[in-house]
Protein backbone atom coordinates (compact mmCIF):
# COMPACT_ATOMS: atom_id res chain seq x y z
CA UNK A 1 0.00 0.00 0.00
CA UNK A 2 1.52 3.05 -1.19
CA UNK A 3 2.31 5.68 1.94
CA UNK A 4 1.90 9.59 1.84
CA UNK A 5 3.65 12.03 4.32
CA UNK A 6 1.52 13.06 7.41
CA UNK A 7 0.05 16.18 6.54
CA UNK A 8 -2.02 14.03 3.86
CA UNK A 9 -2.69 11.14 6.36
CA UNK A 10 -6.53 10.90 6.67
CA UNK A 11 -7.14 10.78 11.07
CA UNK A 12 -7.02 7.68 12.39
CA UNK A 13 -8.28 6.05 15.96
CA UNK A 14 -6.63 8.31 18.92
CA UNK A 15 -4.57 4.96 19.99
CA UNK A 16 -2.86 4.28 17.28
CA UNK A 17 -4.92 1.83 14.87
CA UNK A 18 -7.82 0.52 13.97
CA UNK A 19 -10.33 1.91 11.08
CA UNK A 20 -10.75 5.52 10.33
CA UNK A 21 -14.46 5.53 10.79
CA UNK A 22 -14.11 4.47 14.29
CA UNK A 23 -11.63 7.27 15.30
CA UNK A 24 -12.79 9.92 12.74
CA UNK A 25 -16.43 9.17 14.52
CA UNK A 26 -15.26 9.40 17.93
CA UNK A 27 -13.18 12.80 17.35
CA UNK A 28 -16.30 14.30 15.62
CA UNK A 29 -18.73 13.28 18.58
CA UNK A 30 -15.88 14.95 21.34
CA UNK A 31 -14.95 17.86 19.42
CA UNK A 32 -11.09 18.20 17.63
CA UNK A 33 -10.80 21.30 19.93
CA UNK A 34 -11.71 19.64 23.14
CA UNK A 35 -9.27 17.03 22.44
CA UNK A 36 -6.83 19.37 21.58
CA UNK A 37 -7.60 21.19 24.59
CA UNK A 38 -7.06 18.22 27.13
CA UNK A 39 -3.65 17.26 25.43
CA UNK A 40 -2.11 20.26 25.49
CA UNK A 41 -3.64 21.24 29.59
CA UNK A 42 -1.71 17.54 30.06
CA UNK A 43 1.39 18.94 27.99
CA UNK A 44 1.12 21.91 30.14
CA UNK A 45 1.09 19.55 33.66
CA UNK A 46 3.50 17.54 32.66
CA UNK A 47 6.14 20.54 31.73
CA UNK A 48 5.35 21.99 35.01
CA UNK A 49 6.57 19.41 37.19
CA UNK A 50 10.08 20.11 35.44
CA UNK A 51 9.85 23.76 37.24
CA UNK A 52 8.10 23.36 40.18
CA UNK A 53 10.75 23.32 42.83
CA UNK A 54 13.29 26.09 41.12
CA UNK A 55 11.18 28.45 44.06
CA UNK A 56 11.85 26.83 46.84
CA UNK A 57 15.57 24.49 45.61
CA UNK A 58 17.68 26.88 48.03
CA UNK A 59 15.85 26.24 51.09
CA UNK A 60 14.98 22.65 50.74
CA UNK A 61 18.22 21.73 52.35
CA UNK A 62 16.74 23.75 55.93
CA UNK A 63 13.22 21.99 55.25
CA UNK A 64 13.94 18.69 55.11
CA UNK A 65 16.74 18.81 57.63
CA UNK A 66 19.71 17.53 55.01
CA UNK A 67 22.69 18.58 53.02
CA UNK A 68 22.19 20.64 49.39
CA UNK A 69 23.85 17.35 47.39
CA UNK A 70 20.98 14.86 49.06
CA UNK A 71 18.03 17.99 48.34
CA UNK A 72 19.93 18.02 44.21
CA UNK A 73 18.65 14.77 44.14
CA UNK A 74 14.89 15.57 43.79
CA UNK A 75 16.09 17.80 40.78
CA UNK A 76 17.69 14.93 39.70
CA UNK A 77 15.23 12.37 39.83
CA UNK A 78 13.05 14.14 37.85
CA UNK A 79 15.16 14.89 34.87
CA UNK A 80 16.22 10.98 34.39
CA UNK A 81 12.70 9.93 35.30
CA UNK A 82 11.53 11.55 32.54
CA UNK A 83 14.59 11.14 29.91
CA UNK A 84 14.02 7.35 30.58
CA UNK A 85 9.76 6.95 30.47
CA UNK A 86 9.36 9.12 27.42
CA UNK A 87 10.63 6.74 24.61
CA UNK A 88 9.27 3.57 26.78
CA UNK A 89 5.56 4.97 27.32
CA UNK A 90 5.92 6.27 23.47
CA UNK A 91 6.34 2.60 22.50
CA UNK A 92 3.96 1.05 25.01
CA UNK A 93 1.22 3.82 23.46
CA UNK A 94 2.00 2.17 19.98
CA UNK A 95 1.54 -1.52 21.56
CA UNK A 96 -1.62 -0.67 24.03
CA UNK A 97 -2.90 2.39 23.63
CA UNK A 98 -1.72 5.92 23.80
CA UNK A 99 -4.95 7.27 25.47
CA UNK A 100 -4.65 4.14 27.79
CA UNK A 101 -0.57 4.90 28.36
CA UNK A 102 -1.41 8.38 28.85
CA UNK A 103 -3.51 8.26 31.57
CA UNK A 104 -1.37 5.76 33.18
CA UNK A 105 1.52 8.39 33.65
CA UNK A 106 -1.23 11.22 34.42
CA UNK A 107 -1.92 8.65 37.39
CA UNK A 108 1.65 8.09 38.50
CA UNK A 109 2.00 12.23 37.94
CA UNK A 110 -0.89 12.25 40.48
CA UNK A 111 0.24 10.03 42.76
CA UNK A 112 3.48 11.41 42.80
CA UNK A 113 2.31 14.91 43.47
CA UNK A 114 0.09 13.47 46.34
CA UNK A 115 3.38 11.97 47.65
CA UNK A 116 5.49 15.18 47.39
CA UNK A 117 2.73 16.76 49.31
CA UNK A 118 2.67 14.86 52.36
CA UNK A 119 6.66 14.67 52.08
CA UNK A 120 9.27 15.70 55.15
CA UNK A 121 11.87 13.48 53.85
CA UNK A 122 14.19 13.74 51.40
CA UNK A 123 13.91 10.23 50.41
CA UNK A 124 10.12 10.18 49.94
CA UNK A 125 10.43 13.57 48.01
CA UNK A 126 12.92 11.94 45.70
CA UNK A 127 10.61 9.20 44.71
CA UNK A 128 8.01 11.67 44.33
CA UNK A 129 9.65 13.56 41.68
CA UNK A 130 10.94 10.43 40.10
CA UNK A 131 6.93 9.62 40.05
CA UNK A 132 6.03 13.09 38.44
CA UNK A 133 8.85 13.22 35.91
CA UNK A 134 7.66 9.78 34.71
CA UNK A 135 4.45 12.39 33.08
CA UNK A 136 6.76 13.96 30.68
CA UNK A 137 5.95 10.91 28.14
CA UNK A 138 2.38 12.43 27.98
CA UNK A 139 3.40 15.04 25.52
CA UNK A 140 5.03 12.92 23.02
CA UNK A 141 1.70 10.69 23.12
CA UNK A 142 -0.38 13.66 22.94
CA UNK A 143 1.34 14.82 19.79
CA UNK A 144 0.64 11.28 18.16
CA UNK A 145 -2.45 11.09 18.86
CA UNK A 146 -3.16 14.01 17.45
CA UNK A 147 -2.11 12.23 14.17
CA UNK A 148 -4.83 10.48 15.00
CA UNK A 149 -7.72 12.85 15.79
CA UNK A 150 -7.24 16.09 13.82
CA UNK A 151 -8.22 17.19 9.95
CA UNK A 152 -5.26 17.51 7.92
CA UNK A 153 -5.77 21.09 7.86
CA UNK A 154 -5.76 21.61 11.19
CA UNK A 155 -2.81 19.03 12.58
CA UNK A 156 0.14 21.37 12.18
CA UNK A 157 -1.44 23.99 14.56
CA UNK A 158 -2.01 21.32 16.64
CA UNK A 159 1.27 19.63 16.79
CA UNK A 160 2.49 23.28 17.29
CA UNK A 161 0.49 23.47 20.42
CA UNK A 162 1.20 20.27 22.10
CA UNK A 163 5.07 20.80 21.36
CA UNK A 164 4.89 23.91 22.45
CA UNK A 165 3.97 23.12 26.37
CA UNK A 166 7.62 21.35 26.67
CA UNK A 167 8.27 25.36 27.08
CA UNK A 168 4.92 26.72 27.55
CA UNK A 169 4.53 24.90 31.07
CA UNK A 170 8.09 26.07 32.58
CA UNK A 171 7.79 29.27 31.87
CA UNK A 172 4.29 29.69 32.99
CA UNK A 173 4.48 27.63 35.65
CA UNK A 174 7.48 29.14 37.47
CA UNK A 175 5.55 32.62 38.45
CA UNK A 176 2.63 30.31 39.81
CA UNK A 177 5.46 28.51 41.83
CA UNK A 178 6.99 31.27 42.92
CA UNK A 179 3.49 33.26 44.34
CA UNK A 180 2.37 29.79 45.66
CA UNK A 181 6.28 29.57 47.58
CA UNK A 182 5.92 33.07 48.68
CA UNK A 183 2.53 32.33 50.49
CA UNK A 184 1.79 29.36 51.41
CA UNK A 185 3.51 26.58 52.92
CA UNK A 186 5.80 24.41 50.35
CA UNK A 187 3.80 21.77 50.19
CA UNK A 188 1.00 23.44 48.36
CA UNK A 189 3.07 23.40 45.45
CA UNK A 190 2.33 19.96 45.25
CA UNK A 191 -1.20 19.84 45.89
CA UNK A 192 -1.68 22.29 43.07
CA UNK A 193 0.13 19.88 40.70
CA UNK A 194 -2.11 16.71 42.16
CA UNK A 195 -5.55 18.75 40.67
CA UNK A 196 -3.80 19.57 37.62
CA UNK A 197 -2.87 15.81 36.92
CA UNK A 198 -6.00 14.70 38.04
CA UNK A 199 -8.23 17.15 35.66
CA UNK A 200 -6.10 15.97 33.04
CA UNK A 201 -6.73 12.07 33.69
CA UNK A 202 -10.41 13.75 33.97
CA UNK A 203 -10.17 15.69 30.71
CA UNK A 204 -8.54 12.69 29.03
CA UNK A 205 -11.00 10.22 29.96
CA UNK A 206 -14.30 12.36 28.32
CA UNK A 207 -12.98 14.01 25.68
CA UNK A 208 -10.01 12.05 24.32
CA UNK A 209 -11.61 8.85 21.72
CA UNK A 210 -9.92 5.31 21.86
CA UNK A 211 -9.23 2.41 19.82
CA UNK A 212 -9.47 -1.31 20.19
CA UNK A 213 -6.69 -1.70 17.54
CA UNK A 214 -2.89 -1.72 18.72
CA UNK A 215 0.27 -2.59 16.85
CA UNK A 216 1.43 -5.94 17.44
CA UNK A 217 4.54 -7.50 18.81
CA UNK A 218 6.03 -8.22 22.17
CA UNK A 219 7.13 -5.60 25.45
CA UNK A 220 10.83 -5.47 24.93
CA UNK A 221 11.71 -6.02 28.66
CA UNK A 222 15.57 -6.30 27.55
CA UNK A 223 15.70 -2.88 25.31
CA UNK A 224 13.33 -1.55 28.34
CA UNK A 225 16.16 -2.32 31.20
CA UNK A 226 19.17 -1.71 28.61
CA UNK A 227 18.24 1.91 27.73
CA UNK A 228 17.29 2.77 31.81
CA UNK A 229 20.20 1.57 32.58
CA UNK A 230 22.46 3.98 30.00
CA UNK A 231 20.26 6.89 30.30
CA UNK A 232 21.01 7.10 34.05
CA UNK A 233 24.52 6.51 34.07
CA UNK A 234 25.10 9.14 31.31
CA UNK A 235 22.54 12.20 32.79
CA UNK A 236 23.15 11.13 36.33
CA UNK A 237 26.65 11.76 35.31
CA UNK A 238 25.76 14.87 33.08
CA UNK A 239 23.34 16.44 35.60
CA UNK A 240 25.67 15.82 39.10
CA UNK A 241 29.17 16.30 36.96
CA UNK A 242 29.42 20.21 38.08
CA UNK A 243 28.98 19.39 41.52
CA UNK A 244 30.74 16.09 41.94
CA UNK A 245 33.99 17.21 39.67
CA UNK A 246 34.67 16.16 36.06
CA UNK A 247 37.22 14.07 37.28
CA UNK A 248 35.34 13.00 39.79
CA UNK A 249 35.19 8.46 39.82
CA UNK A 250 31.68 8.94 39.88
CA UNK A 251 31.68 11.32 37.24
CA UNK A 252 33.48 9.41 35.08
CA UNK A 253 32.13 5.44 35.86
CA UNK A 254 28.82 6.90 35.59
CA UNK A 255 29.47 8.11 32.09
CA UNK A 256 31.52 5.34 30.79
CA UNK A 257 29.38 2.65 32.27
CA UNK A 258 26.31 4.16 30.30
CA UNK A 259 27.93 4.69 27.26
CA UNK A 260 29.20 1.04 27.26
CA UNK A 261 25.51 -0.11 28.02
CA UNK A 262 23.86 2.25 25.31
CA UNK A 263 26.40 0.63 22.80
CA UNK A 264 25.25 -2.73 23.80
CA UNK A 265 21.74 -1.95 23.90
CA UNK A 266 22.43 -0.53 20.08
CA UNK A 267 23.40 -4.02 19.13
CA UNK A 268 20.56 -6.20 20.80
CA UNK A 269 18.08 -3.10 19.99
CA UNK A 270 19.13 -4.37 16.06
CA UNK A 271 18.92 -7.63 16.68
CA UNK A 272 15.24 -8.21 18.49
CA UNK A 273 12.22 -8.95 16.71
CA UNK A 274 9.99 -6.25 18.35
CA UNK A 275 12.73 -3.76 19.49
CA UNK A 276 11.51 -0.94 22.02
CA UNK A 277 13.25 1.59 19.26
CA UNK A 278 13.38 0.71 15.80
CA UNK A 279 17.12 1.61 15.24
CA UNK A 280 16.71 1.37 11.48
CA UNK A 281 14.00 4.01 10.88
CA UNK A 282 16.25 6.08 13.20
CA UNK A 283 19.00 6.27 11.36
CA UNK A 284 17.36 7.10 8.10
CA UNK A 285 18.30 11.04 7.25
CA UNK A 286 14.91 12.98 7.67
CA UNK A 287 14.57 11.08 11.40
CA UNK A 288 18.45 11.25 12.51
CA UNK A 289 18.82 14.65 11.27
CA UNK A 290 15.51 15.94 13.07
CA UNK A 291 16.55 14.33 16.08
CA UNK A 292 20.10 15.81 15.95
CA UNK A 293 18.48 19.24 15.02
CA UNK A 294 16.48 18.55 18.60
CA UNK A 295 19.32 18.29 20.35
CA UNK A 296 20.96 21.15 19.08
CA UNK A 297 17.50 23.28 19.71
CA UNK A 298 17.25 21.77 23.13
CA UNK A 299 20.43 23.30 24.45
CA UNK A 300 20.02 26.59 22.48
CA UNK A 301 16.67 26.84 24.53
CA UNK A 302 18.41 25.48 27.84
CA UNK A 303 20.93 27.81 27.71
CA UNK A 304 19.15 30.75 28.01
CA UNK A 305 17.15 29.57 30.60
CA UNK A 306 19.92 28.95 32.51
CA UNK A 307 21.16 32.57 31.89
CA UNK A 308 18.12 34.83 32.09
CA UNK A 309 16.84 34.13 35.59
CA UNK A 310 20.59 34.55 37.28
CA UNK A 311 20.84 38.15 35.27
CA UNK A 312 16.84 39.03 36.78
CA UNK A 313 17.66 37.91 40.61
CA UNK A 314 21.03 38.49 40.86
CA UNK A 315 22.29 41.32 43.33
CA UNK A 316 22.80 44.87 41.83
CA UNK A 317 26.56 45.17 43.57
CA UNK A 318 27.34 41.87 41.12
CA UNK A 319 27.78 44.68 38.39
CA UNK A 320 25.56 43.09 36.11
CA UNK A 321 22.61 41.54 38.07
CA UNK A 322 19.40 43.78 38.09
CA UNK A 323 18.32 42.42 42.06
CA UNK A 324 14.55 41.37 41.39
CA UNK A 325 12.52 38.81 43.65
CA UNK A 326 12.44 35.39 41.84
CA UNK A 327 8.37 35.93 41.90
CA UNK A 328 9.07 39.49 39.58
CA UNK A 329 11.97 37.69 37.45
CA UNK A 330 9.26 34.91 36.90
CA UNK A 331 6.52 37.71 35.96
CA UNK A 332 9.44 38.67 33.54
CA UNK A 333 10.00 35.48 32.00
CA UNK A 334 6.50 34.20 31.86
CA UNK A 335 5.46 35.96 28.30
CA UNK A 336 7.67 33.78 26.38
CA UNK A 337 5.74 31.04 27.39
CA UNK A 338 2.80 33.27 25.83
CA UNK A 339 4.93 33.83 22.41
CA UNK A 340 5.08 30.12 22.32
CA UNK A 341 1.62 29.84 22.53
CA UNK A 342 0.75 32.14 20.31
CA UNK A 343 3.21 30.67 17.47
CA UNK A 344 0.79 27.80 17.00
CA UNK A 345 -1.46 28.84 14.44
CA UNK A 346 1.43 30.42 12.72
CA UNK A 347 3.18 27.58 12.61
CA UNK A 348 0.65 25.54 11.31
CA UNK A 349 0.37 27.68 8.36
CA UNK A 350 3.76 28.13 7.84
CA UNK A 351 4.01 23.87 7.74
CA UNK A 352 1.45 23.61 5.19
CA UNK A 353 2.35 26.09 2.81
CA UNK A 354 6.62 25.79 3.09
CA UNK A 355 6.75 22.42 4.71
CA UNK A 356 7.77 21.58 8.32
CA UNK A 357 11.99 21.82 7.15
CA UNK A 358 11.53 25.20 6.72
CA UNK A 359 9.37 26.05 9.74
CA UNK A 360 12.55 24.28 11.72
CA UNK A 361 15.23 26.27 9.44
CA UNK A 362 12.99 29.49 10.40
CA UNK A 363 12.81 29.03 14.12
CA UNK A 364 16.29 28.01 14.20
CA UNK A 365 17.04 31.27 12.90
CA UNK A 366 14.97 33.32 14.96
CA UNK A 367 16.31 31.73 17.86
CA UNK A 368 20.08 32.60 17.03
CA UNK A 369 18.80 36.38 16.25
CA UNK A 370 17.65 36.28 20.01
CA UNK A 371 20.66 35.38 21.58
CA UNK A 372 22.63 38.21 19.45
CA UNK A 373 20.03 40.35 20.73
CA UNK A 374 20.55 38.97 24.31
CA UNK A 375 24.70 39.09 23.84
CA UNK A 376 23.87 43.13 23.21
CA UNK A 377 20.93 44.11 25.58
CA UNK A 378 20.68 42.65 29.30
CA UNK A 379 21.09 45.39 31.15
CA UNK A 380 17.64 45.98 32.12
CA UNK A 381 14.62 44.30 32.60
CA UNK A 382 12.40 45.39 29.81
CA UNK A 383 15.69 44.20 27.68
CA UNK A 384 15.61 40.69 28.76
CA UNK A 385 11.49 40.49 28.55
CA UNK A 386 12.15 41.41 24.76
CA UNK A 387 15.03 38.89 24.25
CA UNK A 388 13.00 36.29 25.98
CA UNK A 389 9.74 36.73 23.87
CA UNK A 390 11.58 36.30 20.80
CA UNK A 391 13.60 33.03 22.00
CA UNK A 392 9.75 32.23 23.01
CA UNK A 393 8.98 32.60 19.00
CA UNK A 394 11.90 30.32 18.26
CA UNK A 395 11.05 27.89 20.44
CA UNK A 396 7.51 27.30 19.49
CA UNK A 397 8.64 27.21 15.67
CA UNK A 398 10.98 24.94 16.16
CA UNK A 399 9.12 22.51 18.74
CA UNK A 400 6.03 22.52 15.90
CA UNK A 401 8.49 21.47 13.45
CA UNK A 402 10.42 18.40 14.72
CA UNK A 403 7.31 16.19 15.28
CA UNK A 404 5.82 16.77 11.99
CA UNK A 405 9.29 15.85 10.23
CA UNK A 406 9.25 13.15 12.73
CA UNK A 407 5.92 11.81 11.70
CA UNK A 408 6.56 12.48 7.71
CA UNK A 409 9.42 9.79 8.12
CA UNK A 410 8.05 7.19 10.11
CA UNK A 411 5.18 4.24 9.70
CA UNK A 412 1.92 5.39 11.21
CA UNK A 413 2.22 2.57 13.85
CA UNK A 414 5.55 3.76 15.38
CA UNK A 415 4.40 7.77 15.97
CA UNK A 416 4.68 7.07 19.59
CA UNK A 417 7.88 5.23 19.98
CA UNK A 418 8.93 8.04 17.22
CA UNK A 419 7.73 10.71 18.59
CA UNK A 420 9.40 9.61 22.20
CA UNK A 421 12.50 9.31 21.30
CA UNK A 422 12.59 13.00 19.94
CA UNK A 423 11.38 14.36 23.03
CA UNK A 424 14.20 12.80 24.87
CA UNK A 425 16.65 13.90 22.43
CA UNK A 426 15.35 17.19 22.92
CA UNK A 427 15.77 16.13 26.87
CA UNK A 428 19.39 15.76 26.10
CA UNK A 429 19.99 18.95 24.63
CA UNK A 430 18.58 20.30 27.50
CA UNK A 431 20.93 18.16 30.25
CA UNK A 432 24.30 19.06 28.06
CA UNK A 433 23.17 22.53 28.07
CA UNK A 434 23.00 22.82 31.65
CA UNK A 435 25.71 20.68 32.71
CA UNK A 436 27.84 23.02 30.52
CA UNK A 437 26.68 26.16 30.98
CA UNK A 438 26.92 25.10 34.28
CA UNK A 439 30.10 24.70 34.19
CA UNK A 440 31.23 27.68 32.45
CA UNK A 441 29.03 29.91 35.15
CA UNK A 442 31.00 28.39 38.06
CA UNK A 443 34.57 28.73 36.53
CA UNK A 444 33.83 32.28 35.69
CA UNK A 445 32.30 33.19 39.56
CA UNK A 446 33.61 36.48 41.00
CA UNK A 447 33.21 37.67 44.58
CA UNK A 448 32.04 41.62 44.81
CA UNK A 449 31.55 43.38 48.03
CA UNK A 450 30.73 39.39 49.61
CA UNK A 451 28.71 38.64 47.09
CA UNK A 452 29.82 35.99 44.84
CA UNK A 453 28.35 35.01 41.31
CA UNK A 454 28.99 34.53 37.82
CA UNK A 455 30.87 37.44 36.07
CA UNK A 456 29.65 39.09 32.67
CA UNK A 457 32.21 36.97 30.85
CA UNK A 458 30.81 33.75 32.17
CA UNK A 459 27.35 34.55 31.05
CA UNK A 460 28.28 36.16 27.75
CA UNK A 461 30.31 32.88 26.66
CA UNK A 462 27.03 30.84 28.05
CA UNK A 463 24.67 32.94 25.26
CA UNK A 464 27.77 32.92 22.85
CA UNK A 465 27.39 28.98 23.29
CA UNK A 466 23.69 29.63 22.78
CA UNK A 467 23.84 30.92 19.46
CA UNK A 468 26.07 28.75 18.35
CA UNK A 469 24.23 26.10 19.13
CA UNK A 470 21.10 27.80 17.18
CA UNK A 471 23.47 28.23 14.29
CA UNK A 472 24.29 24.16 14.61
CA UNK A 473 20.68 23.67 14.18
CA UNK A 474 19.88 25.77 11.08
CA UNK A 475 22.99 23.81 9.36
CA UNK A 476 21.90 20.46 10.54
CA UNK A 477 17.53 21.53 9.73
CA UNK A 478 19.23 22.52 5.81
CA UNK A 479 20.19 18.88 5.29
CA UNK A 480 17.05 17.18 6.31
CA UNK A 481 16.07 15.35 3.27
CA UNK A 482 12.16 16.28 1.78
CA UNK A 483 9.89 13.49 2.05
CA UNK A 484 8.80 11.29 -0.57
CA UNK A 485 5.12 9.28 -1.07
CA UNK A 486 6.67 6.01 -2.63
CA UNK A 487 7.34 4.09 0.35
CA UNK A 488 5.72 0.53 0.54
CA UNK A 489 6.60 0.21 4.29
CA UNK A 490 4.40 3.03 5.91
CA UNK A 491 6.77 5.66 5.93
CA UNK A 492 7.32 8.32 3.44
CA UNK A 493 11.19 8.25 2.61
CA UNK A 494 13.44 11.32 1.49
CA UNK A 495 13.87 12.06 -2.10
Amino acid sequence: MTQIPTRDIPPAPADGGGTHAAGGAGARRRGPRAILAVLAFAGLGASFMQTILIPIQGELPELLDTTSDNTAWAITATLVAAAVCTPVAGRLGDMFGKRRVAMALLLLQALGAILAGLSNDVVTLVVARALQGMAAGVIPLGIAILRDVLPPRKLGAGIALVSATLGVGGALGLPLSAVVAEHLDWHALFWVAAAIAVLAFVGYAVFVPSSALRTPGRVDVVGIVGLSLGLVGVLVAVSRGGEWGWGDVRTLTLLAGGVVVLAIWGVIELRVQDPLVDLRVSVRGPVLLTNLASVAMGFALFASSVVLPQLLVLPRVTGIGLGLTLTVAALVLAPSGLAMMAMSPVAGKVERRWGAKVLLIIGAVVLALAYGLALAFHAAAWQILAVNVVLGVGVGLGYAAMPALIMQAVPVHETGAANGLNALMRSLGTSIAAAVAGAVLALSATTVDGVTGPSEDGFLLTLTLGLGAAVVCVIVAAFIPRPRADRQDGAAEPA
